[in-house]
């Protein structure tokens, strides 16, 4: 199936590893123009190779860490220094964090909302402007499954998620009229470098467990229904399709990525 991703440019932040990177190699694939915001240097280097490696389209970094007040209107000029246009944005950048309340401290709450809700925030003012001029566009807010139905032990990032959620819906309402479409993936348990350096740091019972065995005790220990963990690419391809042409009567929606793990539609 022809995305119709050809030729338009997606800004994708956390975009070096992870869902990010797999989003960028899908809508590369596909003959679009990523621009890979990160904040590591030589992890983005090796991921924009890899990327350029298997694809037809071009690929941009940006180092720049994106809660910073200023990164906004910076990855803006420099995308369109190089590509002239954006038509696509992905705000993946985030961690998981999450506490007890009791433990949440000042700091915590304000950098996961510095991280997670004004940093997309920012990026979305800065963005719709370029967006109006090519006669729409897709935004695509990554979030979790936290965000619509938190658990203990899960602030401050059910709570930011859930106003990743909410600035979603609302803002698929302000934006319909000029057609920039506006959706969020709710991330269940998806193969990440987070994911594998938790397992380095807390080994567990098993510390000789391979990392494959560490995914499937995970997958078997939260009871997802489809059995495993997901992979990357999986979650890479549903974003693409969001972005793209064929998700073109699609906004306002929120799509659970989580092998049937969700309680809630």
């Amino acid at each position: 199936m022809d995305l119709g991703l050809a030729g338009k440019v997606a800004v994708i932040t956390g975009g070096s590893e992870g869902i990010g990177k797999a989003a960028a190699q899908r809508i590369a694939a596909e003959g679009g123009n990523v621009a890979i915001v990160a904040r590591r240097p030589e992890v983005l280097a090796a991921a924009a190779s890899e990327i350029e490696r298997d694809a037809p389209g071009r690929v941009l970094t940006v180092e720049r860490d994106v809660s910073a007040p200023d990164s906004a209107a910076a990855i803006v000029k420099a995308v369109l220094d190089r590509f002239g246009r954006i038509d696509i944005l992905v705000n993946n950048a985030g961690t998981s964090h999450s506490k007890h309340f009791d433990l949440v401290s000042d700091a915590d709450w304000q950098g996961d909302f510095s991280l997670k809700l004004w940093a997309a925030v920012g990026l979305i003012r800065a963005v719709v402007p370029e967006l109006r001029r090519q006669g729409g566009g897709r935004i695509i807010n990554v979030t979790n499954l936290g965000g619509r139905t938190p658990g203990p032990n899960s602030m401050p990032t059910s709570v930011t998620r859930a106003a990743g959620i909410a600035l979603t819906k609302a803002l698929s309402k302000d934006l319909a009229r000029d057609n920039i479409l506006v959706n969020t993936v709710c991330i269940g348990l998806i193969k990440s470098g987070q994911h594998e350096r938790r397992y380095a740091r807390m080994p567990g019972a098993r510390p000789n467990a391979t990392v494959e065995e560490r995914y499937a005790e995970d997958a078997k220990a939260r009871g997802i229904p489809l059995g495993r963990v997901g992979e990357t690419r999986e979650a890479g391809d549903v974003i693409a399709f969001l972005a793209s042409a064929r998700a073109s009567y699609l906004t306002g929606v929120a799509i659970n990525i989580d092998g049937g793990t969700s309680a809630v539609v």
